[in-house]
């Protein structure tokens, strides 16, 4: 039974890779144009608040985040639980593996990336990109180190919010592409689009 799950989630992972793989430049456009804005948006506040050279909100791990979020959007691992929650576990790992073994690096680097993983399938929200953030909590340069908790908050929680905002509006702008997958988001799209037709033709009664 558990090989067959296994089969079965290969092959659809491998059709995934191969649809999202296609040359198909309508595609690319979206995935462009929704990088572009959230990447763009996590900078432009970086640029606003803190120096060039104290690079704090726009980590590293946002961009390989949006390769999932906005290139491979039917991946399990693009949704937003996965996004948001598996960036926000990780930073906690990392943040606390810093603080118990903040000296020796060759042991919390390992340890910070390892526990992120396990947690993160814990907690059905694994997000390959977490690991990065779990790891830059634990290299990153000294403004991040200070931040402590802070760093949860601010740039993970914060850059992940806008990343995943950016991704249901232009992920959604085009029938060819619905985001996030899951059939409950889209039942209740359906509701509320419906609750909104029903109060707009009261009013015009």
């Amino acid at each position: 039974m558990e090989v067959q799950k296994i089969k079965r989630s290969y092959r659809k992972t491998k059709y995934i890779l191969y649809k999202e793989t296609l040359v198909n430049f309508k595609e690319h456009f979206w995935a462009f144009l929704g990088s572009f804005i959230g990447i763009g948006l996590i900078a432009y506040l970086q640029s606003k608040t803190l120096l060039h050279t104290d690079v704090v909100y726009l980590i590293g791990s946002f961009g390989a985040s949006s390769v999932l979020v906005y290139g491979i959007i039917q991946s399990p691992l693009a949704q937003p639980r996965n996004l948001v929650g598996g960036h926000v576990v990780s930073a906690i790992v990392g943040v606390t593996v810093a603080k118990f073994i903040p000296d020796i690096l060759w042991i919390a680097a390992p340890f910070a990336v390892s526990s992120s993983i396990v947690l993160m399938q814990m907690t059905k929200t694994l997000h390959p990109p977490g690991g990065a953030t779990a790891l830059i909590a634990i290299i990153g340069s000294p403004k991040i180190k200070e931040l402590g908790y802070w760093y949860v908050l601010y740039p993970v929680l914060t850059g992940s919010l806008i990343l995943l905002i950016i991704a249901l509006i232009v992920n959604n702008m085009t029938s060819n592409r619905q985001y996030p997958t899951h059939k409950k988001y889209h039942k209740l799209r359906k509701r509320v689009a419906s609750v909104f037709k029903i109060k707009k033709n009261d009013q015009k009664l």
